[in-house]
């Protein structure tokens, strides 16, 4: 599902839950608990007999981003009495469909995932549902009217954002960047709303890639960028993972372009708190929250399978910006 999700009035009343944070890479977390959790292919949250059984599928553990979707899909499965299987899909549609298949054999009453590659988990998602299993999304959707509610954050308005910083670190006649992953339709909608917001500025624009999730294959893009565009600007990531791959390649070139993220993981805070180090080049970020994204999805499916119903189809969570002036607020 490609859309351009707006505000929901109703997503503001669910901040007040709990507030900690398509997109991702292949970023690990730095402590050990971080660590162990990337070994880790599947957890359960089990509350007891009696409580609803439901199964998710987060796009890969190597993401701080997603492990933090996971954090908040058990704290708010254990305060509901929910059964949370919770595992990942390594950002493989193929290993994310066989997840559904194993949740659906499990006997989970729904299922949520984020569909990281748009087409490739839509079999899976109608599958599961002509089984009797209700289907979500989050993070990522995908077209199909077997889903009954996704949440995840405005990424067309994410992206806007990012298009904004990308004008506030450039001039007219300068060349900027996107670094892309359009398979994922979280990040083609980010990709989107920049391009949106550039399209009648005087830019040149350099977007035709693919990340695929992966910091390495990012920073390979970007030294390919600075060496046909030597002067480049800004560029922007459409998931922090692509950031901190560019950010290799930026320094090793010894370039002034700036980097605008997008997720608000801890690294990206660190890089932009150290004004005379890393935020010399990582100077923004488009914050996503994770932590309420995990709750909200749990929310939905279990009012949908008290009660039959959800609170909308779709439920956007804003984004916003982390610089230098705000980011102490954040850690």
């Amino acid at each position: 599902m490609k859309k351009k999700l707006l505000s929901a009035i109703l997503c503001t009343a669910m901040v007040s839950t709990l507030f900690v944070g398509c997109g991702g890479g292949n970023d690990s977390a730095d402590t050990s608990a971080d660590a162990e959790t990337t070994e880790k292919t599947e957890e359960s949250a089990d509350a007891g007999s009696g409580s609803h059984k439901c199964g998710f599928v987060v796009g890969s553990f190597e993401h701080v981003f997603y492990q933090t979707i996971r954090d908040g899909i058990e704290s708010k499965a254990k305060e509901l009495g929910m059964e949370a299987i919770v595992t990942d899909a390594e950002l493989d549609p193929n290993i994310a469909t066989n997840k559904v298949q194993d949740l659906t054999a499990q006997g989970c009453e729904a299922i949520a995932l984020s569909c990281n590659d748009a087409a490739g988990v839509k079999p899976a998602i109608e599958n599961a549902d002509a089984e009797g299993v209700a289907m979500f999304t989050f993070d990522c959707s995908t077209d199909s009217e077997a889903i009954n509610c996704f949440v995840g954050t405005d990424n067309y308005k994410g992206g806007q954002l990012g298009g904004q910083e990308l004008l506030k670190y450039s001039e007219d006649g300068d060349t900027v960047g996107i670094i892309c992953y359009p398979t994922a339709s979280s990040c083609l909608d980010r990709q989107n709303g920049a391009l949106d917001v550039l399209k009648d500025e005087d830019r040149t624009v350099v977007y035709d890639n693919d990340y695929q999730g992966d910091a390495n294959k990012a920073q390979e893009i970007m030294e390919n960028m600075l060496t046909a565009n030597p002067d480049m600007a800004a560029v922007f990531c459409v998931g922090d993972p692509a950031a901190t791959g560019a950010l290799a390649a930026i320094k090793a070139a010894g370039s002034d372009c700036k980097i605008i993220g997008f997720d608000g993981n801890p690294e990206a805070k660190e890089a932009i708190s150290d004004t005379e180090g890393n935020g010399k080049w990582w100077v923004s970020e488009i914050a996503q929250n994770p932590t309420l994204i995990g709750e909200t999805i749990v929310e939905q499916m279990q009012k949908y399978l008290d009660e039959g119903k959800v609170d909308a189809a779709e439920i956007p969570i804003d984004p916003y910006v982390i610089d230098a002036s705000n980011v102490a607020d954040e850690m």
